[in-house]
């Protein structure tokens, strides 16, 4: 596949990326209740804690992915993608070296913090090499190639921590760590701002920012130096079509409901069903694979015959499937069939970053990028406002009515409004016009 040879050293690098970042999520949970709540199935505080790290995190990378992107838009994508890389060795490694209550607090301070640069960034910073790479006709597929890779690195740490204790498992996510900032610093190869993979007429490469109107000619190699966007910049590119409108609408439902998703379901599982890590692990290597087989298979044979948009509503629709099963799931094994819904729902951030992607010229793709991360984030930092104290309710004994998993069910509906504004973008609005 031409998707890969291009993105050879990318593709690496994000899988080991992934690897090293997702290996502790099926023990974090049991290392949080150990030492929060040792003994016990349900801990209040360790869902608030959870939910706290999760705003703070989201409003970090809210303020700080619009900002790297755009000088990854000045600088490169390299020399921007080192940060992250690097930012993620610290708390994994205090992790590693121990997880009494007072490692784990040294831990999750250092993990908020750190996230704030490392949880959007990663994304938005890969997505506009890979649209520096890729020319606009195969850009969906490798969007869809590039999240499948980093579902691989989802598998493979998730069969790792399947099989070692709790305790290799964060030493051996820290190892992979600092070997994917070498990795990256060896060989991955900076980009030429997009000037490979673009047609090269004078609107195309052209700064949104600047009016069509300009006489200035601009070198497709040496973008002109900018400042950081301000917000009143971002407003004014989120709202200067309709389709970024919408799709800043449909990330925000879709974070929103994602985001709650996440923060709930395996404390949920916990309770209603006394999930262990092995347990977490079989599920979330389900939805691994699941994913993986999605992104680099399905989207590239679906992307062609239906487009973005009816790619991405029938996306949506699956989302918001799976989180209805999961919140109504009567036996254990339910929630392992919600989780094979993943295999269309995961298709929502591809098709949404190639439809952006589409709408700028390559010296824009960094910021653009980034500003829709920021809207992922803004809904993660809500996310946990909503979410955790409604888990926390549910989960109690004070709850009027039986059903615990009802904060799943509110992000299933979070992820309805996202449908219903995708339904209401016209197909028209998904393509870029022509140029002349």
């Amino acid at each position: 596949m031409e998707e890969v040879a291009e993105l050879g050293h990318l593709l690496v690098f994000a899988f080991l990326f992934c690897f090293a970042a997702y290996m502790v999520g099926p023990v974090i949970t049991d290392v949080t209740m150990g030492a929060l709540c040792p003994g016990r199935d349900e801990c209040s505080l360790a869902i608030y804690l959870t939910g706290l790290q999760q705003a703070v995190t989201g409003l970090g990378a809210l303020v700080l992915t619009p900002v790297v992107g755009n000088l990854s838009d000045r600088y490169g994508r390299k020399a921007l993608l080192a940060l992250p890389a690097t930012a993620s060795i610290v708390p994994l490694g205090i992790l590693a070296y121990g997880r009494t209550r007072g490692y784990f607090y040294a831990y999750y301070i250092t993990e908020t913090l750190t996230a704030t640069v490392c949880e959007g960034s990663m994304m938005c910073l890969s997505l506009a090499y890979v649209a520096d790479r890729v020319p606009e006709a195969r850009r969906a597929a490798a969007f869809g190639v590039f999240t499948g890779v980093c579902s691989a690195g989802f598998v493979a740490s998730t069969i790792a921590a399947r099989f070692l204790p709790v305790s290799s498992t964060c030493q051996v996510a820290a190892v992979a760590a600092v070997a994917t900032a070498v990795y990256m610093k060896a060989f991955l190869q900076e980009t030429d701002g997009g000037a490979s993979s673009c047609s090269c007429d004078e609107e195309a490469s052209r700064p949104l920012c600047i009016p069509s109107s300009s006489s200035e000619e601009l070198s497709p190699k040496l973008p002109p130096l900018r400042k950081a966007p301000s917000l009143s910049e971002i407003a004014a590119l989120l709202t200067s079509s309709s389709t970024f409108s919408r799709a800043a609408v449909v990330t925000f439902f879709h974070g929103l409901g994602d985001a709650g998703q996440l923060n709930t379901l395996l404390y949920f599982l916990k309770a209603k069903f006394h999930y262990s890590k092995n347990q977490y692990a079989n599920l979330l290597l389900i939805i691994g694979i699941t994913g993986s087989f999605s992104q680099l298979t399905v989207m590239p044979l679906l992307v062609p015959k239906l487009g973005e948009q009816k790619l991405l509503i029938i996306a949506l629709t699956a989302s918001c499937g799976h989180a209805f099963l999961y919140s109504i799931a009567w036996s254990f094994w339910v929630p392992y069939l919600a989780a094979s819904c993943v295999i269309l729902s995961m298709l929502v951030t591809p098709c949404i970053r190639s439809i952006i992607s589409k709408k700028v010229g390559p010296f824009e793709q960094g910021m653009v990028q980034g500003c829709i991360t920021g809207i992922s984030s803004t809904a993660n930092v809500i996310s946990p406002l909503i979410f955790t104290p409604l888990t926390a309710w549910c989960l109690s004994e004070a709850t009027p009515f039986y059903l615990k998993g009802f904060s799943l069910a509110c992000a299933g509906f979070a992820t309805l409004v996202a449908l219903a504004t995708s339904i209401s973008m016209r197909p028209a609005e998904v393509q870029r016009p022509d140029r002349k």
